[in-house]
């Protein structure tokens, strides 16, 4: 059996705004190769952990170690995470092209396969037949696959997500959910996945992180979480906000695994 080794170890962070404590002393880790997803409601925290992992805040206090070498003042370009944001970021003024492109170009050691290396991504997200359309010609769920495209062309460690589905149409988002285990069985990629809805955590990772009020509240499997809530926050919140065929899935994707 494979053990798989800890890609990300993060310690005691802790986060305020004024009087307002965000984050109380998180701990947890992602092993190489894992889907965790954080799920919590609206200001529990969950954005702010992954502001602070790719280096875009800095925590209070508390530490981040990625493949074993502290990373917590490092500069967010030099820590090999990529980033998906929830709306896309792409550049309206380029084609799908050269959105991917991009990415590569402002790279030095990039720059020479770019067009090639662009072509290969956009063809692996399903979209060589909108290489030359922009943005604005292009569905949600198109956009949101360029812009993992994008991110993939950086190759990068640990690929965070922030909400990417929440403007996605509900038959968009059980297609992007099928496209980034898909895209993760490929590349082998380690993903962090912010969420506030249930059934899109469950049905995608490999384990899911339960947040309140800027504590952790349990991280399990998905079908540890449903059948043994640690408390009555996450029996709440996750286990009773789920229906029959979705524990059923949950139960059919976990004996599969």
């Amino acid at each position: 059996m494979e053990v798989l080794m800890e890609k990300l170890v993060v310690n005691n962070l802790t986060k305020s705004y004024g009087t307002k404590k965000i984050l109380k002393e998180i701990s947890f880790s992602v092993k190489e190769g894992e889907f965790l997803s954080i799920l919590g409601p609206s200001g529990c925290g969950k954005t702010t952990i992954l502001r602070i992992l790719v280096g875009l805040i800095a925590p209070d206090s508390g530490t981040i170690f990625k493949d074993g070498a502290d990373i917590t003042n490092t500069h967010p370009s030099q820590r090999k995470m990529g980033i998906v944001f929830q709306n896309y970021a792409l550049f309206e003024n380029m084609t799908v092209l050269k959105n991917v492109e991009y990415a590569l170009k402002i790279k030095k050691d990039k720059k020479a396969q770019a067009r090639e290396t662009a072509l290969s991504l956009i063809e692996q997200v399903g979209l060589s037949d909108y290489i030359n359309r922009k943005p604005g010609q292009l569905s949600g769920g198109q956009q949101q696959r360029v812009a993992i495209a994008r991110t993939l062309a950086v190759n990068p460690d640990i690929i965070l997500f922030d909400e990417p589905m929440s403007a996605l149409d509900a038959d968009a988002r059980l297609a992007m959910r099928e496209e980034l285990k898909r895209i993760q069985k490929i590349f082998g990629s380690t993903m962090i996945y912010i969420t506030h809805d249930q059934e899109e955590a469950l049905s995608m990772s490999d384990r899911v992180m339960v947040m309140c009020e800027g504590e952790i509240m349990q991280i399990d499997t998905p079908l540890n979480i449903v059948d043994f809530p640690s408390n009555d926050f996450v029996k709440q919140f996750v286990a009773d906000n789920i229906n029959i065929k979705m524990k059923s899935l949950i139960g059919f994707v976990k004996g599969k695994s």
